[in-house]
């Protein structure tokens, strides 16, 4: 596979640094590396705005006029796939990360070992998002990344699969489930949720990324918060 990366760092040196470890890294791994250096978070994002072919993101956050953070914001508008990482040499901004979905949050100077770590989880994401569930619709057969599904829901007979539209099928939950990964959790008889896209929970209900809003079973909050841990 080609893993393509964006590496947003008003230093050059630092940037130079994170570019020459991925190279070797990729090299370990016996990977395609596509890499492209911006050197504010406006140029990125009008690169951006002609290709979003981006897996991965490394940014700093402390750029010029418009921050890593904000760049993140603006890419999560219409993109919930890339993997976004922030490096740099402040710590105030980790709240802020969650509000992205940020894979990690690395502080300069940057250890090897922690980055080579994030590296791997990055790649191993980027994978699974290629897994599909395939559903048939009106004669036809159609493919949904997992990585768009935010959840599956029951009615009667038949299940709702909501991703970028929404796919209902005549089938059991428990018969699609089959075909999904880790990243997925089984709220009560009627719902399975993407733990990636789980914003915010509560006793009651559970906050979604686009700000879906699903009804929590009751006795299913531990469970929730333990697999959203153990998935991180």
């Amino acid at each position: 596979m080609e893993l393509r990366v964006g590496i947003c760092d008003d230093s050059q040196t630092d940037a130079a640094y994170v570019e020459t470890f991925l190279s070797a890294w990729a090299q370990e791994r016996d990977l395609a590396l596509h890499v492209e250096r911006f050197p504010s978070a406006e140029s990125f994002l009008f690169r951006y705005a002609e290709e979003k072919r981006f897996d991965l993101l490394l940014l700093d956050i402390e750029m010029g006029q418009l921050d890593g953070v904000t760049m993140a914001k603006e890419i999560r508008r219409d993109n919930q796939d890339v993997q976004i990482v922030f490096i740099t040499g402040y710590s105030d901004y980790i709240a802020e990360g969650y509000e992205v979905a940020a894979l990690h949050y690395l502080l300069k100077p940057v250890n090897g070992d922690k980055l080579r770590a994030v590296l791997d989880r990055a790649v191993d994401k980027v994978r699974r998002r290629e897994r599909a569930l395939t559903l048939e619709q009106g004669g036809e057969m159609v493919r949904i990344p997992l990585g768009e599904i935010r959840y599956l829901e029951v009615c009667r007979n038949y299940v709702t699969v909501h991703a970028k539209g929404d796919y209902t099928t005549k089938s059991t939950l428990s018969r699609l489930e089959e075909a999904l990964d880790g990243r997925f959790h089984r709220l009560g008889r009627s719902m399975v949720v993407n733990l990636e896209v789980v914003r915010r929970v509560t006793k009651t209900q559970v906050v979604l990324s686009d700000g879906s809003v699903l009804p929590l079973p009751r006795g299913a909050y531990e469970g929730l918060n333990r697999a959203i841990i153990a998935h991180s």
